[in-house]
């Protein structure tokens, strides 16, 4: 049985609760179709530019803070390391930075309308790493470990140099899991198909066949967030923010999401050209209410996504609550 190692696993340890960035990329539909669920939503209350902090949306009940990612990457890095341990390897993987639980301040939605935050802009530009301590509070990559062939197997489930050519025995979760042989031997004991790493990814995300993709409530977050995008009010808004910009000499950028790309700031987030920039487009955005408007549309799109998806998300809900419970156990 060769089975493709799910997406999940690999995002599993590194997945943050700010889901801007792969907002802006765009994900898999997971309800289908851009604009399904019978039109453009009412809106409920428009707020006049509201702190990014203030935003709350439905699919945040689903989405784990920047301090619990930060955590469970940790609970997910020492079952690895108990795995190894059953073969007589010590190992311990990639820990956050002391600086990675810097954004944990509430503000989960800081830049899901781009930058919005005046005062931020005005010190910082577009440099989202600054005061975030020496690296950005981004996590450390330290030097991968020096592993022996043997544990390298143990560890990743396929024979060193075998990556890329062929997918090894795996499973998509943990009661599969006891059916799977990965065909490998060490110390006389099998490896668990996809090694450890996918061992601990199981236990912690998929321990039974309907165990609800990780990925699951960020799908629904970045549908909306693609459907509120194509929204007549939100592109109406995103008009007269281009308008604004163009009168305050940056003529041309059509979205928030393209300041840094079109002015080619991407060497120089936080000096003077990008301050001067974030400033006049924060203002832009504060003129036309930019961020009260799209947040309510992102918010009508994300309630249609949890009413359709209701059942789902109850099981998924579940199914975090008792992630949580084993990670406390496992201290």
């Amino acid at each position: 049985m060769r089975n493709a190692r799910p997406r999940s696993a690999v995002l599993a340890v590194a997945l943050p609760t700010a889901l801007t960035a792969a907002l802006l990329a765009g994900c898999a539909d997971p309800g289908g179709g851009g604009a399904a669920g019978g039109g453009e939503p009412e809106l409920g209350a428009v707020e006049l530019n509201p702190a990014t902090a203030s935003i709350a949306l439905p699919m945040d009940a689903y989405t784990d803070t920047e301090a619990e990612a930060v955590r469970m990457g940790r609970v997910q890095e020492g079952l690895v390391s108990r795995c190894m341990a059953r073969y007589g390897f010590t190992y311990e993987g990639p820990r956050p930075a002391a600086g990675a639980t810097a954004s944990a301040s509430g503000d989960r939605h800081k830049y899901l309308f781009g930058l919005a935050d005046p005062a931020y802009a005005a010190a910082h530009g577009y440099d989202k790493g600054a005061g975030a301590g020496a690296n950005g509070g981004n996590r450390e990559k330290p030097p991968a470990p020096q592993l022996s062939d043997s544990a390298y197997a143990v560890l990743h489930g396929e024979q060193r140099g075998t990556q890329g050519g062929g997918r090894a025995p795996d499973a998509p979760n943990e009661e599969e899991a006891a059916g799977t042989d990965s065909g490998i031997e060490v110390g006389g004991r099998k490896v668990p198909p996809g090694g450890c790493g996918r061992e601990a990814y199981r236990k912690l995300y998929a321990p039974r066949k309907d165990s609800v993709d990780l990925l699951f409530a960020f799908g629904l977050a970045s549908e909306a967030h693609d459907r509120s995008k194509r929204d007549s009010r939100v592109v109406e808004v995103l008009a007269k923010w281009s308008a604004c910009m163009d009168k305050s000499g940056y003529p041309g950028i059509k979205s928030p999401y393209d300041v840094v790309d079109t002015l080619a700031l991407e060497d120089d987030k936080g000096g003077a050209k990008a301050v001067a920039a974030a400033t006049a487009d924060v203002a832009c955005k504060r003129e036309v209410n930019l961020v009260g408007l799209w947040a309510a549309v992102e918010k009508a799109y994300q309630e249609r996504l949890v009413d359709e998806h209701a059942q789902t998300l109850a099981l998924y809900e579940k199914q975090r609550d008792a992630r949580f419970e084993l990670a406390a156990s496992l201290g």
